[in-house]
């Protein structure tokens, strides 16, 4: 992960919920959150996506959420069915089938391709990103997601 000098205020970031319903990151005010911007078709991002299920499993809480923004086009069957097949179960489903979310972000620099993942915090502010996939479940990413919500304290 690379830090932002200046945090970039992201709360208008728009995509949908898993019924469809309009959400931004300001929607999880008071929670930092991983944004990990995903496609079926990128198979680094289908790679480290137990990965993740498994950070939101050990780390979830209420002042922090994994949030996975699938980007593919079309329906959300593609998707939904490609997550129950690796028996993803603790990440909620969010989509952005107009895939207007990367293009905001590759615009402010923040993504270069997929996967790209995204450190924000309470005030929908960007404070950390990585380009390409990463090991989420392991020890070090877990001690930086416990050190950026300011507790070493083990999951």
């Amino acid at each position: 992960m690379t830090s932002i000098d200046t945090p970039t205020d992201l709360a208008d970031l728009s995509f949908n919920g898993s019924d469809g319903e309009a959400l931004t990151l300001g929607s999880f005010s008071g929670k930092m959150v991983l944004v990990n911007l995903w496609a079926t078709w990128c198979v680094p991002c289908r790679t480290e996506m137990p990965a993740l299920d498994a950070l939101q499993a050990d780390l979830g809480s209420d002042g922090f959420e994994v949030v996975t923004i699938n980007i593919d086009q079309g329906e959300d069957s593609k998707p939904k069915a490609f997550l129950e097949e690796i028996g993803v179960s603790n990440l909620a489903f969010y989509r952005d089938n107009t895939m207007g979310v990367f293009n905001v972000l590759k615009k402010q620099g923040h993504a270069v391709g997929l996967p790209a993942t995204l450190l924000v915090d309470g005030n929908g502010c960007l404070v950390s990103r990585m380009f390409g996939p990463a090991h989420w479940s392991g020890e070090d990413a877990k001690t930086y997601i416990r050190k950026a919500l300011g507790s070493d304290a083990q999951a």
